[in-house]
């Protein structure tokens, strides 16, 4: 029924959410290495180079980042209970089929003895 429609669906949301997920973490920790090494950068030259406005900026891109991140674990977190809801329906829909299905009679079922 509907549940076989949606569960294909919810894996591969579930799967691209993950993916996304896994590039954030990255891209956050490549961020982060980012604004460290310019940090470093501008401690080592005495130069008039003005980093800061770099530094602000990928500080920045970095939190957006957290944000976004922030916001797909609630997704997944939601995306994950729904498809426990959808598993447990799937259970109890067999196991009420399961239990209606023994008690029909067949035309082969006789209750004479031959």
């Amino acid at each position: 029924g509907i549940v076989g429609l949606l569960k294909p669906c919810l894996d591969q949301l579930d799967d691209r959410v993950r993916a996304t997920r896994v590039s954030q973490s990255e891209l956050h920790q490549q961020l982060e290495g980012l604004a460290a090494e310019l940090a470093r950068v501008q401690e080592q030259t005495r130069c008039p180079l003005q980093l800061d406005a770099y530094i602000k900026k990928l500080q920045n891109a970095k939190r957006r980042v957290v944000v976004v991140n922030n916001i797909l674990q609630n997704k997944q977190d939601r995306l994950n209970k729904l498809h426990t809801q959808v598993n447990k329906e799937n259970a109890r829909r067999r196991a009420l089929l399961e239990t209606t299905s023994p008690l029909s009679i067949t035309p082969s079922t006789s209750l004479h003895a031959p």
